[in-house]
């Protein structure tokens, strides 16, 4: 690790440790529980179907600040993990869930200012609900911002309905980060962990595509949106897609007339690639000034040590490894770097 160097981890997932049983608050199942069956370990389950075993480090802020010296890790911004989002549900229970998770993170980051910030969680299926809790996040909790889904269900995020949304976000000076999930799991994509290594991917492509193809940036010049996983397979394909808009504007042009690429620069990706000549390719197309580290922790699909294939990139001189592993973030974050520079 570069010696004194300021991390700043934009994308890590964390749960409170406890949170009431769903199905009997809200007379319906479908909700994620969690069952802690052994010390340091808990299982989140579906219906009693187990989703997931996950470690403490995933509700325990202690745990994670153990992790984060381990690695080098000054900050996290902390989100929920995607299953979370609960867009399916009836808007006033996500809702309600939303608060329940945001008041806990809003909690975690009270205990240990230094080491957290927070970007809350919405319910994006009733947009008039999901910006006044954007209000409650950036005014009362002191969020730099959100976390949200690829799409809402049958919205991609060029959705008329969801704008508002957007609109908000930009007029508190909020950021957004955009995780792909609700991924096509049957049929072709059972086997292989398909649905996180090539859905995801595909997701987060076409959530960039919906925005940019769509004119959210036109109608919100200021919004800042990061996209998970290094912008999945937008990078690689926006050759693809420009050529796409130009052969077929009928096609692809018919919600804004202006080429995709014009809103490079504009938009952010995290920068978890996993590979050298990926992340090469992720700065030269995206931008040096909006890459941001992104490690997935605490699951197996991040980056298990934040921030070491930045460092090892031998070409990059120290300002550029800098950007990625603070600046860019601090950035988008909105966040006083010298606040946390000071411990």
């Amino acid at each position: 690790m570069m010696a004194g160097q300021l991390k700043i981890d934009i994308h890590n997932h964390i749960l409170p440790a406890r949170w009431p049983d769903l199905k009997e608050r809200y007379g319906y199942g479908g909700w994620i529980q969690l069952n802690h069956h052994c010390k340091g370990k808990a299982k989140m389950t579906k219906d009693g179907e187990l989703f997931r075993v996950i470690d403490e480090n995933c509700w325990s802020p202690e745990a994670r600040i153990r992790d984060m010296d381990e690695t080098g890790v000054t900050v996290q911004a902390l989100s929920t993990v995607p299953v979370m989002f609960s867009y399916w549900a009836k808007p006033e229970d996500t809702l309600d869930l939303c608060k329940i998770i945001n008041d806990d993170l809003a909690k975690t980051v009270a205990q240990y200012p230094k080491r957290f910030v927070a970007l809350g969680t919405l319910p994006m299926q009733a947009p008039d609900l999901a910006v006044k809790e954007l209000h409650r996040c950036v005014k009362e909790l002191g969020f730099p911002g959100v976390q949200i889904g690829s799409h809402v269900g049958e919205w991609n995020l060029d959705a008329p309905e969801l704008q508002c949304i957007f609109a908000a976000a930009e007029e508190l000076n909020a950021a957004i980060f955009v995780h792909p999930w609700d991924m096509e799991q049957g049929g072709r994509m059972k086997k292989y962990w398909l649905p996180w290594l090539v859905g995801m991917p595909s997701e987060t492509a076409s959530a960039i595509c919906s925005v940019l193809f769509g004119g959210v940036l036109e109608r919100f010049p200021k919004l800042r949106l990061c996209f998970a996983h290094g912008g999945g397979a937008f990078p690689f394909t926006i050759g693809r897609i420009e050529h796409g808009y130009n052969v077929r504007p009928d096609l692809c042009a018919v919600e804004n007339p202006y080429n995709p690429r014009k809103y490079i620069g504009r938009i952010y990706t995290d920068s978890l690639v996993h590979d050298e000549l990926a992340l090469n390719h992720l700065v030269s197309v995206i931008g040096e000034d909006n890459v941001l580290l992104g490690s997935d922790y605490p699951f197996p699909l991040g980056e298990h040590h934040p921030g070491k294939l930045i460092e090892s990139m031998q070409d990059w001189d120290t300002e550029l490894k800098d950007k990625l592993l603070a600046g860019n973030a601090a950035s988008f974050l909105n966040l006083d770097r010298s606040k946390y520079e000071e411990q």
